[in-house]
């Protein structure tokens, strides 16, 4: 493509169960004036119930929306059809857009297109992740978290949750949800709707470059969610409740939500190793990972998921006056003190620059000595 750029493209990706209401959040999106900019990719075009919004067909794999949004297909490869759509828009051949969303098929683990996007060659020269947005059915998403493991990962992963079919659901019923979800995910925002009807400003943003641009590291991370005592990695589920009681979950109760924090500055150097072994011995019980750093004194934020660490970001400032490292984890069967027990490794020393110089060998067998515990 080009080389990096500083206004690249955000890309968000839509996920939820069968049923949940995808289609119907897309409708109303899609007519919001200020999506008018936006390019959909689906997975199957002809059954998403968009119809009534064509009215021009640029080319073979995109259409034209009356919203004045793009539609297209993944053709089977998603960097292919990315990569296809930038080149056309560079070219002249279909309308600007300046946003992506992707609708993920119901049964579809959204982690690899999160990977897909943070790391390919192709893609991330002109695109980066925004947010992930996933719906849970009001009325059937209970019994679908109890049975299908696919939407508890869909839901947490999420940077945001909207529990659909509100006007269907009892309301005893829609907050027995919300508490439930609130244990996958407490760091998501989480949203009540009825027939697609939210702000898209409410959803989208959330990116790492958007809430670093605007100081809102702190909203990005959601830290206070964890602290206020939601999800922590000590809630019931994760205790041994009784997987037979009332709303426990067969597969959610692997889910743990938590905050780790380091009070001394760590090195460049540590936070580099420390993030890529945690990611190559125990990346697939990270779902996610959130984090700002100490590095040296200044403010770096780091994202991951599972195995793929994206390019940790300097970031301008502090958002407040607390300068200890911390990070939000989201994972699967993996503990708070197993990842506590680790972080003495981010003070591995930076190597003293310099040809022929290398890593203290006594702060390298600190460093293998802390990463231990994930053999």
């Amino acid at each position: 493509m080009t080389p990096t750029s500083p206004e690249r493209t955000p890309v968000s990706i839509i996920t939820g169960f069968l049923g949940s209401g995808k289609t119907t959040l897309l409708n109303r999106l899609l007519q919001h004036p200020g999506m008018a900019d936006t390019a959909v990719i689906i997975n199957e075009f002809g059954e998403t119930g968009l119809d009534h919004l064509l009215i021009a067909a640029p080319s073979e794999n995109t259409v034209l929306l009356s919203s004045g949004c793009l539609c297209c297909t993944v053709r089977g490869d998603l960097v292919a059809t990315l990569a296809d759509l930038y080149a056309r828009r560079r070219d002249g051949a279909i309308p600007h857009f300046g946003r992506v969303l992707i609708e993920t098929t119901g049964l579809a683990d959204p982690v690899p297109i999160l990977q897909t996007v943070m790391t390919d060659p192709e893609l991330v020269p002109a695109f980066r992740l925004d947010a992930v947005v996933t719906l849970v059915d009001g009325v059937n998403g209970a019994a679908q978290l109890v049975e299908q493991a696919e939407s508890v990962k869909q839901a947490a992963v999420a940077d945001c949750l909207l529990i659909t079919k509100a006007d269907l659901a009892p309301p005893g019923m829609l907050e027995a949800l919300r508490q439930r979800l609130g244990t996958i995910s407490p760091v998501a925002r989480l949203f009540v709707v009825v027939h697609g009807e939210i702000a898209p400003e409410s959803l989208f943003g959330a990116g790492l470059d958007d809430v670093a641009d605007r100081g809102d590291v702190r909203r990005w991370l959601r830290e206070d969610a964890l602290a206020a005592g939601a999800g922590h990695d000590d809630h019931r589920h994760g205790q041994g409740e009784d997987e037979g009681a009332p709303n426990a979950g067969r597969h959610d109760h692997h889910i743990r939500a938590f905050c780790v924090y380091y009070d001394k500055p760590v090195s460049a150097t540590g936070l580099a190793v420390w993030l890529d072994t945690l990611a190559a011995l125990r990346g697939a019980n990270l779902l996610r990972v959130k984090g700002l750093l100490n590095v040296g004194g200044e403010p770096v934020a780091v994202h991951a998921v599972q195995t793929l660490v994206h390019e940790p970001k300097p970031l301008p400032g502090w958002p407040d006056d607390d300068r200890r490292s911390r990070l939000v984890f989201i994972t699967r069967d993996m503990a708070r003190a197993e990842v506590e027990r680790t972080l003495g490794a981010l003070a591995l020393p930076d190597a003293p620059r310099g040809r022929g110089c290398t890593i203290d060998p006594n702060a390298y067998a600190q460093f293998v000595e802390a990463m231990k515990t994930f053999r």
